[in-house]
């Protein structure tokens, strides 16, 4: 009896490897029609990834508009359904506001810019022809620098890439995601049911961990996910509303001192702004690059001057305010985030490598305390 046992065990182990490895043959086989299946499956799902992530960025606002709402007797009953409708009502009123006003005079320069580089150009190396000839800019290894940048300038058709049609097609690209009535209709509806759902959503969600996992690690995960919804929301919101002070006080500057293009020049600096540490560095020196081209070196040095004073007095006075103590993590373990993220996942990936990084340091942080006072009984 034990030896039919163990031939069948022996033989049931051949069988099942043996139908293993036509499936992983199948699968294999199958790759391309599995991958399309899964390419497929991610289209219909976008506008619901996209709603819940719209919901989660409106979700701060809205929670405000509520609260106060709900200190008005009349508005009590039905505070969360006005305070959505209100919050969308704003927020298609900055995108109205952004559309109509912000973009076209950013595009205009764009456009602009690039139809007269090549002058700007030409013009500025007749400035640096003209210096004295022991000025640092006439040196040997610096004019090589220009000739060459310049070459390169000229062997590239900008318009090529930059002009109203490309431009229109770049924001096409940027909202692919819901590109179709139907897929916009669905996004915002399902934004919508998130945030008055929210609650109902959460406690669904609830039910399903506590039917998985034990009560301990429900509680974990819920701290996690309590601790993690903090520093996202407050990260992202703080930074958002940081880059666009940031954008209109230098907008506010450039035009003071009479710096050209210094719409479009402020919205890069703001828009870049949301990166720690490596987006002002990039913006600046881009805008010092464009001044020096439509402005000249003098300029160019006013303006980087007159920048860098505000960016400390966002770094260490604005930020600060309203960001707070939410992301306690040393500027070392930001940078390599932002450099992890951005290589990976590129914008995106350097916007949230830091609110990412703060939630992996909490939890690594917890499991080495953990597993110290398990090792040593402290």
């Amino acid at each position: 009896m034990n030896e039919v046992k163990k031939n069948f065990s022996k033989w049931m182990y051949w069988f099942i490897l043996a139908v293993a490895i036509i499936l992983v043959y199948k699968f294999l086989d199958n790759f391309t029609a599995i991958g399309n299946a899964v390419n497929n499956f991610c289209d219909i799902i976008a506008p619901f990834l996209l709603g819940t992530l719209i919901a989660y960025l409106l979700y701060i606002p809205e929670i405000k508009i509520e609260k106060k709402l709900e200190k008005i007797r009349v508005f009590k009953k039905h505070a969360r359904g006005i305070g959505v409708f209100i919050t969308y009502i704003i927020a298609i009123l900055i995108i109205i506001l952004l559309i109509n006003v912000i973009l076209p005079v950013v595009t205009d320069s764009v456009i602009e810019l690039v139809s007269n580089f090549q002058g700007y150009w030409n013009e500025a190396i007749n400035r640096v022809n003209a210096l004295p000839e022991d000025s640092f800019l006439k040196s040997e290894k610096v004019t090589e620098v220009i000739k060459s940048v310049g070459e390169s300038i000229s062997n590239i058709d900008l318009k090529q890439y930059i002009n109203p049609e490309k431009i229109t097609q770049y924001v096409k690209g940027a909202f692919g995601v819901a590109s179709g009535i139907f897929d916009v209709f669905v996004t915002i509806v399902v934004s919508v049911y998130v945030l008055l759902e929210r609650n109902l959503i959460l406690d669904f969600l609830g039910k399903v961990l506590a039917a998985i996992f034990d009560a301990k690690t429900c509680n974990k995960i819920a701290k996690y996910l309590e601790k993690s919804n903090k520093i996202f929301g407050k990260f992202i919101s703080s930074q958002l509303i940081d880059a666009v002070i940031v954008g209109i006080l230098v907008t506010i500057a450039m035009s003071i001192i009479g710096v050209k293009y210094a719409v479009l020049l402020g919205f890069i600096i703001g828009l870049f702004n949301i990166i720690p540490y490596f987006g002002a560095i990039v913006a600046v020196a881009l805008s010092v690059l464009i001044t020096i081209i439509t402005g000249g070196l003098s300029q160019a040095i006013i303006m980087a001057v007159v920048v860098i004073i505000l960016q400390q007095i966002d770094a260490n006075i604005i930020n600060p305010k309203i960001v707070g103590n939410s992301l306690k993590i040393s500027p070392l373990l930001i940078i390599f985030a932002v450099t992890v993220g951005g290589a990976y996942f590129g914008f995106l990936g350097m916007f949230l490598a830091v609110p990412v990084a703060a939630v992996l340091k909490i939890v690594i942080n917890d499991y080495v305390e953990f597993k110290l006072k398990e090792k040593y009984n402290v």
